[in-house]
């Protein structure tokens, strides 16, 4: 074995500038897999971070017919033994019991559909940053509070100012409409279009009054400390709960539309790098078939000489693990360079760019991330692809035969 090890490393170097030219060609593909799927992970997950913290929570308790059909009718009550599940996982950030419903707005001959929700500002700073993202005035003062804080852009369509008062009309669980007169005190921007325009932010025990539903919620945002916990908790949230009565379930459950667009921008950069992985295999394909065409004669005499044929078939296989693996150890480098990099110093996307990323639901910002999984994923990939191009020439010289090898010109 050290004899084929020794005589391989010496091949590579009969023909330095191909081998150089055909080792670059690994480093990059390597390189570029490397770095385009950490920018592509780390953004994802900046994105899905911030909207998590944003308002809706890593995962929610919910009832368990909620999320096919939401209504009031579909609330639990939140009691002390499902709060001690929440306060004795250490995983667990913070959790906010809210109120969800449809209502409309109406100021002086302005009115506008909306989306309600009843929060507790004191409980929402531990579980989102909703208090972070105030555009103006300030935040409800307390749960029953006649306050209400609206979108920055939902404001400007009703023409109103903050500090004015409103009028909120809902149908309440009992079937009953009810409406109820609140002061503006604060706007919020978040840079989400939808949200801006519809979301109105009232005092957990002020709407619940006007919807006739005391003690009861719709849904409990739980927030995590790290991201990468949201399946176990979960699961064993699951297991702990009456699931007839209240389920919890995970952000991609809850937010399917950030889930489905992200799994579709995953799988058409997953088939981007697939077409560069044929690329860069077509190049190794024609270095390591020229290498093995150019050495027929001196393989015929070999074979002559009676060496056997899969010594040569192992030489050639060694001698293209040598090249994709110097490839791969330079292109790991230069790519753990880069993602980090831009995991420190994200690109932050302005103008047209940032339009269209907020179009399709993204933060216009590209960040990386460094994952052991992403470089080993990687480089696993382009070491198969590269003894996948090596097997044609391997072939050719299993099947050669030491005459016609010596007669090959």
């Amino acid at each position: 074995m050290k004899l084929l090890l020794r005589l391989a490393w010496r091949n590579l170097w009969r023909n330095r500038r191909r081998t150089l030219i055909t080792i670059t060609a690994v480093v990059f593909a390597t390189w570029l897999v490397i770095v385009m799927r950490g920018i592509q992970l780390g953004t994802y997950e900046h994105n899905i971070t911030f909207s998590l913290n944003l308002f809706s929570g890593y995962l929610q308790l919910q009832h368990p017919q909620y999320l096919d059909n939401p209504s009031l009718q579909k609330g639990f009550r939140f009691e002390e033994d499902k709060r001690r599940f929440l306060d004795g996982d250490a995983r667990v950030r913070g959790f906010a019991p809210r109120v969800y419903a449809d209502g409309l707005l109406s100021y002086g001959d302005n009115s506008q559909g909306t989306a309600l929700f009843g929060i507790d500002p004191a409980v929402e700073q531990r579980v989102t940053r909703l208090v972070g993202q105030l555009h103006e005035g300030r935040m409800i003062s307390s749960p029953d509070a006649a306050e209400i804080v609206v979108g920055a852009t939902m404001l400007k369509n009703l023409r109103a100012t903050v500090g004015e008062e409103i009028v909120v009309l809902a149908q309440g669980y009992d079937g009953s409409l009810g409406n109820a007169k609140y002061r503006i005190v604060g706007t919020v921007k978040t840079g989400l279009g939808d949200f801006d325009r519809s979301a109105v932010f009232v005092g957990l025990g002020a709407l619940q009054e006007l919807l006739s539903m005391p003690g009861r919620v719709n849904v409990v945002a739980v927030a995590l400390h790290d991201l990468h916990d949201v399946a176990d908790v979960t699961e064993d949230l699951n297991a702990r709960l009456d699931t007839t009565t209240v389920r919890a379930r995970p952000w991609e459950e809850v937010m399917t539309e950030l889930k489905q667009g992200i799994d579709l921008d995953n799988y058409s950069g997953i088939l981007y790098l697939g077409i560069l992985l044929i690329i860069v295999s077509f190049g190794i394909l024609n270095t390591v078939l020229m290498s093995v065409t150019e050495r027929f004669r001196e393989f015929g005499i070999l074979l002559a000489m009676g060496t056997p044929q899969r010594f040569l078939v192992r030489l050639v296989l060694i001698e293209t693990v040598f090249i994709t693996l110097i490839g791969i150890v330079v292109g790991n480098i230069l790519g753990l360079a880069v993602n980090w990099y831009f995991s420190v110093e994200p690109i932050v996307f302005t103008g047209e760019f940032a339009g269209i990323y907020e179009e399709y639901g993204f933060l216009p910002v590209m960040r990386s991330v460094v994952q052991l999984s992403s470089f080993v994923n990687s480089s696993l990939s382009v070491l198969v692809i590269s003894i996948l191009s090596a097997l044609y020439p391997l072939r050719r010289v299993a099947k050669l035969e030491a005459l016609k090898g010596i007669r090959y010109t």
